[in-house]
């Protein structure tokens, strides 16, 4: 009895935020020692623990980086364990943790709601059950529906139809989930001539990178359609949608141009089309490849990596500072450059506190890859490009690489795994871990005076 409310005590002790990174840690803690059991490896094959560690963090945060190979390592049942990784991480602990509940019928309280509130980067309380649910049946159907279609396009690929809807699955789950993981130890290279499947896994790519509400959302006005009703979509789904939109398209331009006159030179408009749109979409977090990265010019390669640092939309299996965080940044500079104090975008008026935790989310962003860029140059064996690469792939969970992961040293495996953890949790839930418990209102002012600014 006393420990039980000792351990209440220290619960109610612990903020929200807090107590979602504790449970990130617990599922990467719990991974782990799962994959680590030796069932779940082929026969006569072991894996040490920082293996099993960064595979893990890999794929709780839906990176995709592996310093092994998942073809040669894992058994069908360590297979299985990683798609249930991969469900948690991309869905979201919370997300997952409320169906279960829900389904064995155990109350949502207010303390679970601010969890999920948290997790999913929700403003409001209201719904969230509701919302979890949604997601939750979405989620997995579109991963089951993707895996049959492409499974049965893999019947050209694989002898055995099991072995075909197995790859088919792992695919769409890893798509779906942003994850980037494949068993192929090749991702998608195979299929760079076969547009069907591209065309698939990109649809997939999107649906997990464009934001859980925004999904909801879109479902709910074809809901309203069926019944005509009048349906209004929020100012996220519009600036979310949007901007995702316009940087995979611009994204998809410039991946081409910067390499018309090399990799794209002499190829048909087809083929550079789908490889100019699939790796503008692969770079919103999903890391799966249909050509080697090394292919392109070093330009390509930097803006790659600036658009795996802007990663995809807020409550998705995204990483990254978020598309929202990038549109809010430039829109500001631009209505700055007007003589404009505030940002109006479609009829309504963005809040201060959101203009300024974007400059802050940015600023960090840029200090945290920097010094981790720093820090590998000297202690990991590769050029520039390769450590500026991966360094952007971890914090943007997108998994992507110039093939330095495999040769990345113990300190640098530990690096990359906390680039990735935060990258999936969010810079803006890492900082509030300082501010601990509730919010901290400062009783003592100074007068303001202005300084010099640039």
């Amino acid at each position: 009895m006393n420990i039980s409310r000792k351990n209440k005590a220290i619960k109610k002790e612990l903020s929200t935020i807090q107590l979602i990174v504790i449970f990130y840690l617990s599922a990467l803690a719990i991974s782990t020692l799962l994959l680590l059991i030796p069932f779940a490896h082929k026969e006569g094959v072991s894996l040490s623990f920082i293996d099993a560690l960064f595979t893990s963090a890999s794929a709780i945060s839906v990176t995709g980086l592996s310093i092994i190979s998942l073809k040669d390592t894992f058994s069908n049942f360590g297979i299985f364990l990683l798609c249930i990784i991969l469900q948690l991480g991309g869905l979201g602990v919370m997300s997952l943790s409320t169906f279960i509940w829900v389904m064995i019928g155990k109350r949502v309280g207010l303390r679970e709601r601010q969890l999920i509130m948290i997790d999913q980067n929700q403003s409001k309380l209201s719904g969230l059950v509701h919302l979890a649910k949604r997601i939750f049946i979405i989620f997995i159907s579109f991963e089951v529906f993707g895996g049959v279609i492409l499974g049965i396009r893999f019947l050209d690929y694989f002898e055995q139809p099991i072995t075909a809807f197995k790859h088919g699955l792992f695919a769409s789950i890893s798509a779906t989930t942003n994850a980037g993981f494949d068993i192929t130890d090749e991702s998608l290279i195979r299929f760079s001539s076969d547009y069907i499947v591209q065309a698939i896994i990109i649809l997939l790519m999107i649906f997990g990178a464009i934001g859980f509400p925004v999904i909801v959302e879109i479902y709910e006005f074809f809901l309203s359609l069926r019944e005509k009703k009048r349906f209004h979509f929020t100012l996220f789904t519009k600036l979310t949608t949007s901007t995702f939109i316009v940087l995979t398209v611009v994204g998809a331009l410039l991946i081409y141009l910067l390499d018309s006159h090399n990799f794209f030179l002499n190829k048909p408009w087809h083929e550079s089309f789908f490889y100019s749109l699939f790796n503008s979409a692969t770079t919103k977090s999903a890391g799966l490849a249909t050509m080697d990265i090394n292919d392109l010019t070093p330009s390509n390669q930097l803006f790659m990596s600036i658009l795996m640092v802007i990663g995809g939309s807020p409550s998705s299996a995204s990483g990254g500072i978020r598309t929202t965080t990038f549109a809010i940044i430039v829109l500001a500079i631009i209505f700055y450059a007007q003589g404009k104090s505030t940002i109006k975008i479609f009829r309504r008026e963005l809040h201060s506190e959101d203009i300024l935790k974007s400059f802050i989310v940015l600023t960090t962003a840029v200090i945290l890859c920097l010094s981790s860029i720093l820090i590998l140059s000297v202690t990991e064996n590769g050029t520039i490009m390769e450590v500026i690469f991966e360094v952007s792939s971890a914090f943007g969970t997108n998994g992507l690489s110039m093939g330095l992961t495999p040769r990345l040293s113990t300190f640098g495996k530990i690096l990359i795994i906390l680039l990735m953890f935060i990258g999936r949790v969010g810079i803006v839930t890492c900082l509030l871990i300082l501010r601990g418990k509730g919010n901290h209102y400062e009783k003592i002012h100074f007068p303001k005076e202005k300084v010099t600014i640039g």
